[in-house]
């Protein structure tokens, strides 16, 4: 049987410490993973619908082969899979910022780190999503790539951002900047903890076409109620 509570890993990043941790639910005797930021939650395996929601309902946009993604945001690696179980793409670009959770993936400390370095469609990034959407790009090694869907899972929402540094991104120049990266037809999408934002639904539309703001429902068997968050999609003009 699991220890009720451990701590797998720790490490300070130009945001703060972050820190991995597992515990047993003693609801359904099973371990659940957290990733904490200073005192700030990012991602827990028990509540992942939403996070692979936004891979599925991105990709299911894309009538193409051979697709190429980019995941801003590694969490615990539950968007990233989701996009890999699907056989048409061929490359994932994870980029995320903290040093940290990276390592925790390649030392297999996380359930689906083994998942993700075994399948060579996968790279690991490290570096700032924000800042490589500005200028740079997601892929090192060509910063001309163009992909077919880039998925964001960083902040809690447009509104609710975990540092400065993504402060203002949501904005019409942040979203144009994430729309040069895409391909003519390419899927952006975005997970929202908050309900719909009609602010950020108006600015997706002036960037890209066809937006939506789904609303994905979940049971939380914590507070005994169902939870809900927000899949923000948008399609790059083709013309």
């Amino acid at each position: 049987m699991s220890a009720r509570f451990e701590e797998l890993g720790w490490g300070d990043t130009p945001i703060g410490e972050v820190s991995l941790r597992r515990r047993l639910d003693p609801v359904t005797g099973e371990d659940v993973f957290e990733v904490k930021l200073g005192d700030e939650w990012l991602m827990s395996s028990q509540f992942t619908v939403a996070e692979r929601e936004l891979a599925h309902r991105a990709l299911a946009r894309l009538d193409r082969d051979g697709l190429s993604v980019a995941v801003g945001g590694l969490g615990l690696g539950f968007t990233a899979v989701a996009a890999l179980q699907d056989i048409r793409v061929a490359r994932l670009d994870v980029v995320e910022l903290l040093a940290p959770v990276i390592e925790w993936h390649e030392q297999a400390l996380v359930p689906l780190g083994e998942v993700m370095t075994a399948d060579a469609r996968c790279r690991f990034v490290q570096g700032d999503f924000f800042a490589l959407s500005y200028e740079g790009g997601y892929d090192p090694s060509d910063p001309s790539r163009r992909y077919d869907a880039v998925l964001l899972d960083i902040d809690h929402s447009p509104r609710h951002v975990l540092d400065d540094g993504s402060a203002g991104f949501y904005g019409l120049e942040g979203m144009r900047a994430v729309a040069s990266r895409l391909a003519p037809g390419g899927v952006y999408g975005m997970w929202s903890n908050d309900p719909p934002d009609s602010e950020y639904v108006d600015i997706l539309g002036t960037v890209f076409d066809d937006v939506a703001a789904e609303v994905v429902t979940f049971p939380n068997p914590l507070q005994g109620r169902e939870a809900t968050a927000t899949i923000y999609l948008g399609v790059t003009p083709t013309g």
